[in-house]
């Protein structure tokens, strides 16, 4: 699972399908979605999957009106198509990629 940051964030998203788990290390709920994007990461090859450490990349968050943690937000070409916030499964978020025709 890729590191997002300020110097990668936006060539990482820019092309296709990424899924984004905006967390912090002090989150316990974003600790439970570890494994469950981590998965989503193994099985699903052809996306960008990342995580955005909002202490370490207070900007992106900012951008995308991230206020609560976790939050995974889709992207299609680097635009925000879909947005969950608090601790979801993996058919959720999959449902949402799948409804973007990915």
């Amino acid at each position: 699972m890729l590191e997002l940051n300020d110097a990668n964030f936006d060539s990482t998203v820019e092309k296709g399908i990424a899924i984004v788990d905006f967390w912090a290390p002090w989150c316990g709920p974003c600790k439970m979605m570890t494994p469950i994007v981590e998965k989503i990461a193994k099985n699903n090859p052809d996306f960008v999957v990342g995580k955005v450490d909002i202490d370490k990349s207070p900007s992106i968050a900012t951008r995308f009106n991230v206020m609560s943690i976790p939050t995974i937000i889709i992207l299609k070409d680097g635009q925000p198509m879909d947005q969950t916030v608090g601790v979801v499964n993996e058919k959720t978020i999959m449902d949402k990629v799948n409804a973007l025709g990915g």
